[in-house]
């Protein structure tokens, strides 16, 4: 069985992998590898879960004619 080379964040450098025996039934298809030198593991092949949507919020518009926050609009108060 080849073993596939793969870079171990652990070891900083390419390293062999192996599948270890599988103790959640996935059999060859299990989608953990470890490390051969240090024994770290990774994950192949998944995808990450999926986060909740989140409602966009807006900032509520002030009415027309509202003062802005930000203080007098200096081009609205220009002499002509």
């Amino acid at each position: 069985m080849s073993h596939p080379v793969l870079f171990c964040s652990d070891c900083g450098d390419d390293r062999p992998f192996e599948r270890p025996p599988c103790s959640d039934g996935h059999g060859v298809e299990c989608p953990e590898l470890a490390c051969t030198v240090c024994g770290s593991a990774i994950l192949l092949g998944t995808d990450p879960p999926a986060l909740p949507a989140t409602p966009v919020v807006s900032a509520a518009r002030a009415p027309a004619g509202a003062p802005s926050p930000h203080g007098p609009d200096p081009a609205r108060h220009r002499a002509a």
